[in-house]
């Protein structure tokens, strides 16, 4: 299988999900946008993977490369018709590219929290076997305030509404993240963007504490990554028949 991957940021990688992919077998090719790299030709992939960034999806005067990333995300699920996984900005830029709004919040979400899967996410595939409240951790100050037509909220919880969205029968965002490594929120808290934002929600003191709380957590992060993969796979095999 060949994997693609938008990137927006050097350490919003795959973490998890690509060292699933590595083992797997599968063939990776990560094209980091925000270092001026180009979308090569989709016709010989089989997956889409957008992952997060520092950027909001509506500033494309600051980062022009958000323009034909949003085209091709368009082309990739609603013309091609190709699985799509987004996470956190991935997730926001699939609602965007398809018609959908997404708006600044109140208040950042960050720290760990839990999420409920809607009605539609407990019959979704994508969620096939797990638990119908997930542990995760948010990171985010903007989300999807209204979804594309055509899309489907998979999860919620009362800081956000789409917490997980899926449009037709193959393309998914996750505002949430369980692909985190041992190193996530130390490479992430010292991104300005991230820094302020996990400030302003935690307070100095009880931000200093994240990397330890995460740190617990871990295990099952990556347990409901696996399942997460194990579906999507499933899914991508499916497609490609």
């Amino acid at each position: 299988m060949r994997i693609l991957i938008f990137q927006h940021l050097a350490v919003e990688h795959a973490g998890s999900f690509g060292e699933f992919w590595r083992r797997g077998g599968h063939e990776m090719k990560v094209v980091e946008l925000d270092e001026g790299e180009t979308i090569p030709e989709l016709e010989g992939f089989d997956l889409l993977a957008v992952m997060g960034g520092p950027m909001d999806t509506w500033q494309e005067d600051l980062h022009p490369w958000l323009i034909p990333e949003k085209a091709a995300i368009r082309r990739w699920v609603r013309e091609m018709e190709r699985p799509y996984l987004g996470i956190c900005l991935g997730h926001q830029l699939l609602a965007d590219s398809l018609g959908g709004k997404v708006s600044l919040m109140a208040q950042p979400e960050v720290g760990l929290a839990t999420i409920e899967l809607t009605d539609a996410g407990r019959q979704d595939h994508l969620f096939r076997g797990m638990r119908h409240s997930i542990q995760t951790l948010q990171w985010h100050g903007a989300e999807v305030s209204v979804l594309p037509e055509h899309g489907e909220a998979l999860a919620a919880n009362a800081a956000c509404g789409v917490q997980a969205m899926r449009w037709g029968a193959h393309a998914y965002g996750l505002q949430y993240h369980m692909e985190l490594t041992e190193r996530t929120v130390q490479d992430w808290r010292v991104i300005p963007e991230y820094r302020v934002s996990l400030d302003r929600a935690l307070g100095p003191r009880r931000a200093e504490g994240l990397a330890g709380e995460v740190a617990m957590c871990l295990d099952g992060f990556r347990q409901t990554a696996r399942q997460i993969n194990d579906n999507l796979m499933a899914l991508v095999d499916r497609s490609g028949k």
